[in-house]
């Protein structure tokens, strides 16, 4: 059982020094990936520090909680150890694959909707509460025409980062 214990210790301590040593056996394996990409991430840190951990711990469980021995802890182990590489492998390939959405711009703000929060004079500036990527949002606003506090204006004109250009909305 100690040999079994001293696996799941050192998968333990794999995981870590995967954390430590982000890639550095995935470079090394580099060249397995020109057969087709059949060891495409199977070969990472992550999943081989799954896989001794759980044939580590699973077999000990198998041989302190049973009577049968090392061969049958071994191939429980042994299974334990593939499923935890498997879905170590399909986490870390989903996390690979998560995209963020687009960064806003600010071109992204005409035409979009906001509320006038401080009053815009007819030859000034005043604030308007906007949503950029679903976030409020302050900025300076400018319009051709006086705009009272509250009124529902639209986005015409990007002028800096901090100030657009707004119309109100005729309804």
């Amino acid at each position: 059982m100690t040999f079994f214990l001293g696996l799941g210790i050192a998968g333990i301590v794999l995981l870590v020094l995967s954390l430590v040593l982000d890639g550095v056996l995935e470079g090394l394996f580099d060249g397995a990936g020109a057969l087709g990409g059949l060891f495409d991430g199977l070969l990472s840190l992550p999943v081989i520090a799954g896989f001794v951990s759980m044939l580590g711990f699973g077999g000990a469980i198998v041989l302190g909680t049973t009577d049968l021995g090392a061969g049958p802890a071994t191939a429980v182990g042994a299974v334990a150890g593939g499923g935890a590489g498997w879905l170590t492998w399909k986490l870390t390939r989903a996390l690979m694959r998560d995209q963020t959405a687009v960064t806003p711009r600010g071109d992204d703000l005409v035409g979009s909707a906001g509320t006038v929060v401080t009053a815009i004079p007819g030859e000034g500036y005043g604030e308007v509460l906007l949503r950029l990527a679903g976030q409020p949002a302050k900025f300076a606003a400018k319009s051709r025409v006086a705009v009272a506090r509250g009124t529902e204006v639209w986005v015409a004109e990007i002028l800096s980062p901090t100030a657009v250009e707004v119309r109100a909305v005729d309804r």
